[in-house]
């Protein structure tokens, strides 16, 4: 796999360069982006070329379910095993909110812990153990068919 290396030494030409590569049609996965300290400018330029994370769904879906859940057991439960007192009717929901509330965010969470590993995308281990040092310099790499 061809591996091209670009490196700068001011934020300006980093940025010129990266816009003109973004431009020329390489694929944004295969661009890796290395700064000496983080850049807004360059995050409102990456927004343009990737498209939102479906982590939202995932964190909907599961806080859903859990809503559901909770008031589903809470009346389940209620209906097999009746207790009836000073003829209060058998469902009543405000105490119910509180069990659906808590099932919809341990479901949320769970179910966006599990899209967080689903979706994301984690750096091969190689990069992990033997990282490249660049100190105080801008770099593009980009791999594959645009290097």
């Amino acid at each position: 796999m061809k591996k091209k290396v670009l490196t700068f030494d001011n934020k300006e030409d980093f940025l010129k360069e990266f816009k003109k590569i973004m431009e020329s049609g390489v694929p944004p996965q295969n661009v890796n982006v290395k700064l000496p300290n983080p850049d807004h400018e360059l995050d409102h330029e990456l927004e343009k070329y990737f498209k939102p994370s479906k982590l939202k769904f995932f964190t909907l879906g599961g806080g859903l379910t859990g809503c559901i859940s909770g008031f589903a057991l809470t009346i389940g439960t209620v209906l097999a095993w009746p207790l009836i007192t000073s003829g209060k009717p058998l469902i009543s929901i405000p105490p119910f909110i509180v069990i659906a509330f808590e099932l919809t965010i341990l479901f949320g969470a769970l179910a966006s812990l599990t899209g967080f590993f689903l979706l994301g995308r984690f750096p091969k281990i190689s990069k992990i153990i033997e990282p490249e040092e660049f100190g105080n310099e801008f770099v593009i790499e980009i791999e594959g068919e645009g290097a």
